[in-house]
């Protein structure tokens, strides 16, 4: 993509004729850039629309303002996420296998598109509410369907809904210190968060006897 620099030193994409679509797809993928590396409230329309390449009327045209904005690209990021994480229909693995592809599918996510996971989870304190934070539960609420449909459990106890919570929550900082650090090997942080749900599901079976019948099945392959 052609570029020229601005006077902060960012690069400035070069104006041009696009489709409404693939413009919006463009003004999102710049809000997501933004957003991802600097507070959503140090963020301007006038700077993704300078990151862009556009006119400021441009993206009040296609957004509304700098909240439609936020919203319509913390959206982009998790549909393309989950879309990720959903399980190809015709292959059948061991859970703990499907966990491992699980985890490799969500960190290929966070590893192309780095800003975009940023953006979904490290809003600050004062955008965590409202539809924002509708957003970032719904994805977490849908992993945990992911997870429960995968290991065949259809209404999860409290033992086992907060265990797996709190897993998910987990694989969410991995992230995110992944992201900031890359000072550990991808493939052993992933074996990492098996190992790690393996030891939360150790845990909780001492509390509920659904969990202790699960690990079961989870350890022999069933």
């Amino acid at each position: 993509m052609e570029a020229t620099r601005q006077a902060d030193g960012g690069p400035r994409r070069v104006r041009r004729r696009l489709s409404v679509d693939r413009r919006r797809e463009e003004l999102i993928s710049v809000a997501l850039e933004l957003f991802g590396t600097r507070d959503p409230e140090d963020v301007s329309i006038d700077d993704v629309a300078a990151r862009a390449g556009a006119s400021r009327a441009l993206v009040y045209h296609y957004f509304g303002g700098k909240q439609e904005l936020y919203l319509a690209a913390l959206r982009s990021a998790a549909e393309e996420l989950e879309a990720r994480l959903r399980p190809p229909g015709d292959v059948r693995l061991r859970p703990l296998d499907e966990l491992a592809r699980g985890l490799k599918s969500y960190f290929d996510f966070v590893e192309e598109h780095a800003a975009g996971f940023a953006a979904l989870l490290r809003g600050g304190p004062a955008n965590r509410s409202g539809e924002v934070g509708e957003i970032v539960d719904g994805v977490r609420q849908r992993l945990l369907r992911l997870i429960l449909n995968r290991m065949h459990i259809g209404t999860p106890g409290p033992v086992l809904r907060v265990t797996l919570r709190s897993w998910i929550a987990s694989v969410e900082t991995a992230g995110l210190d992944w992201l900031e650090h890359r000072d550990m090997d991808r493939g052993a942080l992933e074996r990492m968060l098996v190992d790690h749900m393996i030891a939360l599901l150790q845990v909780a079976e001492r509390y509920d006897g659904q969990v202790a019948h699960l690990l079961e099945r989870l350890l022999s392959g069933d």
